[in-house]
């Protein structure tokens, strides 16, 4: 198998077709790039702008260039010896009547030959929540009519712009008549009579009839684990391997599927030997990649956890939350906080899915033991706890059962909900867990099989969403701890865990992708990297903060509910501002000002929105939302000087520090085990918000001049760092050493360094070896204090008295710092202030 040096992830849509994805390649190519990697390219719904929502899994979009795009950007590729690695959606399609498999299933209901394609529940009829209001209620309004489909002129149900086939049964041989009915009482009955059911898309959580992707009902589960399903929907994909176009693909939310094992098993055995294949995949604390799936690992969430170990400030995150309380007024109890997200998910959000699993475990009871004393309540209070309790995505049971390692955290969850200060009834309890395990009676395996499908597809977009969409918006103590793949629960940050973890990397996935942004990723990797620094520095923020709300106090809007914003949300819009400031925003630049508002009110809206306490997506507080709104405007607001010009000075450290660990995060990207993700743009500062902030196209005029330019970079200046061109220098220089020695770097030990004396905790230091060959990593960290003044001169006297000690291996060479050419001889130790000489890092490959 060929694994990728490095990949770039580019979005298409949006304006990037292939055709400007080939104008590209030449930058990819000297920036040292491997492989392109693309975000979905099959025909999906017009005017996506994300291309998950596929409508036809076999053609290329022509919104981007149709296959002869895709064939000439291919050409293109392979004419600078890059690869080309495909996102692919096997979980999911678009619920959309422009997917022809979606409307023949609407028209023909169960007898549709794609009735089985997707999951669907067919003991009722098909749900399409799409309406504003009840059908009843639309009807009566005269929203609903029937009319002749203009695409092929048979009577429809026409809501709006929209037409909803009617199943040719319901009006054979009266095609007219039915053309002409206009009494609601007669389209009411003509509606009856459809294998669907129109309703509202507030009525969905409780009463949708197939399964979705997490709570998308415009996003319908695909059946991939039947072989005809499979093989319809992979029918290009493969295609494409085998005549050698695609080297890799990247499997989109590979746990909402029924069987992932076996679905990456059917798929490795489609595609070969040779196919590079990672998966989306959140790995929790603890949690490992099963050693048994035919992948080279997962793509990278983890990866961006274990940096915040390097980067974070772990001695002061007490501090930090102590301040963050005093500000909101109350302490925080993670725990709790955790379990009332997930609380309001399984009772709201996916209310309809659990009440699909307790109508399964209802049926393994009435086949096993129609006599059983167990109530429904009981059952469902049961099965309410042990969602609530799951630490981590998903178990991977099959119709056998459970796995050994799923068994041994079943049974580590039911210890900590019978243990816990909610322990439903014994009995339910040990029902649920023989239904999960497969210890029940034969004759009813066959529902206990589908209730463990059910419930572990569950799992995952509940963790999800309370976590990353829920939890993550309402706690605000550090925003960049608050990060796709991240912990929930408060846990330590040290130096020592990095380590482990990038040896553990190297030992279960070292051919895993390992990104740092994403088009998923809450704040860029450079926001981020800023909003480390805050965790070193508790004191000078909780002051910061006190004194901005006060310079703004005049700004909050009392409220019957309470006053907007409250107190966390406004610690929250400062800690947010801080890391999306761009590095060069003077506090009287009123245009750059009013650009920045635009990203950062979008962002504010989905915030609030997102947290789902003061307002939500299906039941907007207009009020609150407008007084929070109008705050954030006050904050940019150019005749707001004396705020203004207080949060450009008390950034400025935060800032250097910032771009001092964004460095350090590039480096270990690049070093560390694992392959490179390049997110477009990124390469230069991201200082983006979570999407669809993070998904703008990059200048990338500007990055291909820059790259050009490159040798007349001098990193002691600081404009260099402040303008992301030293980032992006780092880049191609250490991408061209991996392409040297891929093998030090994709199977190379990874060996902790040890730093002492006066700055040792201010470095980061590691090495690859691999026979003879060596390449040496130091880098600062948690420089806030140490590098206060800037990042200009007197280095030699900050670094005094720190060195590097060398193991006997490694000691006694002479290594070359690949970014200077300078060549150095430490003996068995690397003196700090020597080797930052010319910058404050040190890149050695030995000679």
């Amino acid at each position: 198998m060929m694994i990728p040096t490095a990949t770039y992830r580019l979005q298409f849509r949006n304006g990037m077709t292939f055709d400007r994805a080939i104008g590209l390649v030449p930058y990819l190519k000297r920036l040292g790039i491997s492989h392109l990697y693309a975000s979905p390219i099959f025909t999906a719904t017009t005017g996506s702008t994300h291309g998950y929502d596929v409508t036809d899994a076999n053609g290329i979009d022509p919104a981007i260039g149709g296959r002869d795009g895709f064939e000439r950007m291919v050409k293109a590729l392979k004419a600078e010896g890059l690869g080309l690695i495909l996102d692919i959606v096997p979980n999911h399609m678009a619920a959309s009547l422009e997917n022809p498999w979606w409307r023949d299933v609407v028209e023909n209901g169960e007898k549709s030959r794609y009735a089985r394609h997707f999951d669907i529940d067919w003991t009722r009829r098909l749900t399409l929540p799409f309406l504003g209001d009840t059908f009843e209620k639309v009807l009566d309004a005269g929203e609903i009519a029937v009319k002749a489909d203009p695409e092929n002129g048979k009577p429809a149900l026409a809501y709006y712009d929209t037409y909803y086939p009617l199943t040719p049964a319901s009006y054979a041989g009266r095609e007219e008549e039915t053309l002409e009915i206009t009494d609601r009482a007669a389209i009411a009955g003509l509606h009856d009579r459809q294998p669907y059911r129109l309703m509202s898309w507030r009525d969905a959580p409780r009463e949708l009839s197939y399964r979705r992707f997490f709570e998308i009902t415009g996003l319908a589960g695909v059946r991939v684990e039947d072989d005809v399903v499979f093989d319809d929907t992979h029918r290009l994909i493969l295609e494409l391997v085998h005549s050698g176009k695609v080297d890799g693909l990247r499997v989109d939310h590979v746990d909402g599927l029924a069987d992932p094992k076996a679905y990456l098993e059917h798929l490795r055995h489609e595609a070969g030997p040779e196919c590079y294949i990672t998966v989306e995949k959140i790995l929790g604390e603890g949690e490992h990649i099963p050693g048994d799936w035919p992948i080279s690992g997962t793509t990278g969430y983890e990866f961006i956890a274990a940096v915040s170990d390097a980067l974070v400030d772990g001695r002061k995150l007490d501090e930090l939350r102590s301040a963050y309380e005093k500000a909101i007024g109350e302490p925080v109890d993670m725990e709790t906080e955790l379990r009332a997200a997930k609380l309001l998910m399984a009772d709201n959000n996916f209310a309809g899915e659990v009440s699909t699993l307790l109508n399964i475990a209802k049926q393994v009871q009435s086949v096993e033991d129609p006599g059983s004393a167990l109530s429904e309540a009981t059952v469902k209070t049961a099965l309410r706890e042990l969602l609530v309790a799951f630490p981590v995505y998903r178990t991977y049971g099959t119709r056998e059962g459970l796995p050994p390692e799923g068994r041994e955290m079943l049974a580590n969850v039911l210890d900590k909900v019978r243990n816990g200060p909610n322990p439903p009834e014994d009995a339910a309890l040990a029902f649920l867990e023989r239904v999960l395990a497969g210890n029940v009676e034969p004759v009813a395996a066959p529902v206990a099989s589908i209730f463990r499908t059910r419930f572990q597809q569950l799992t995952g977009p509940l963790m999800a969403k309370s976590v990353e969409d829920t939890l993550f918006f309402r706690q605000h103590m550090a925003l960049a701890l608050n990060e796709v793949g991240a912990e929930p629960l408060p846990r330590a940050y040290s130096l020592d865990r990095f380590h482990t973890e990038m040896r553990t990397r190297l030992e279960r996935q070292p051919d895993a992708l390992s990104g740092t942004s994403t088009h998923d990723t809450k704040r860029g990797e450079d926001a981020r990297a800023r909003l480390y620094a805050i965790t070193e520095a508790p004191d000078l923020w909780a002051d910061a903060v006190g004194r901005w709300r006060g310079m703004n106090r005049s700004a909050v809007r009392p409220l019957d509910d309470g006053p907007a914003p409250e107190p966390a949300v406004e610690w929250m819009l400062y800690q947010a501002l801080a890391g999306v400031w761009p590095n060069d925003l003077e506090a009287g630049d009123a245009a750059g000002l009013e650009a920045l508002q635009t990203r950062f009110l979008a962002y504010v809206g989905k915030a609030l929105r997102e947290a789902k306490l003061r307002t939500n997506w299906g039941t907007a507080n207009e009020a609150y939302e407008q007084a929070v709104m109008d705050y954030a405007r006050t904050l940019l607001s150019p005749g707001n000087q004396a705020f203004l010009t207080d949060f450009v000075d008390t950034l400025r450290p935060f800032v250097r520090a910032g771009l001092v660990n964004g460095i350090t995060q590039t480096i270990v990207k690049l070093t560390a085990p694992g392959v490179p993700d390049i997110y477009q743009g990124s390469e230069s500062l991201d200082l983006s918000l979570v999407d669809p902030d993070n998904r703008r196209e990059p200048d990338f005029g500007m990055l291909r001049q820059r790259l050009a330019e490159r040798e007349k970079l001098t990193s002691t200046q600081e404009e260099e760092w402040q303008s992301g061109r030293l980032k992006q220098h780092i880049i191609a220089t250490l991408l061209r050493v991996r392409q040297e020695a891929p093998t030090l770097f994709r199977r190379g030990e990874y060996l902790p360094l040890t730093a002492s004396g006066k700055r040792a905790d201010n470095i980061l230091a590691f090495a690859r070896a691999d026979m003879d060959d060596a390449f040496v990593v130091v880098a600062p960290r948690l420089v806030i204090n140490a590098l206060h003044t800037g990042l200009a001169p007197s280095r030699s006297e900050r670094w005094a008295e720190t060195e590097v000690a060398l193991p006997e291996r490694l000691g006694n060479r002479r290594y070359r710092d690949v970014c200077t050419g300078k060549v150095i001889d430490p003996k068995d130790r690397i003196a700090i202030n020597w080797a930052f000489a010319d910058h404050p890092f040190a890149l050695l490959l030995a000679e």
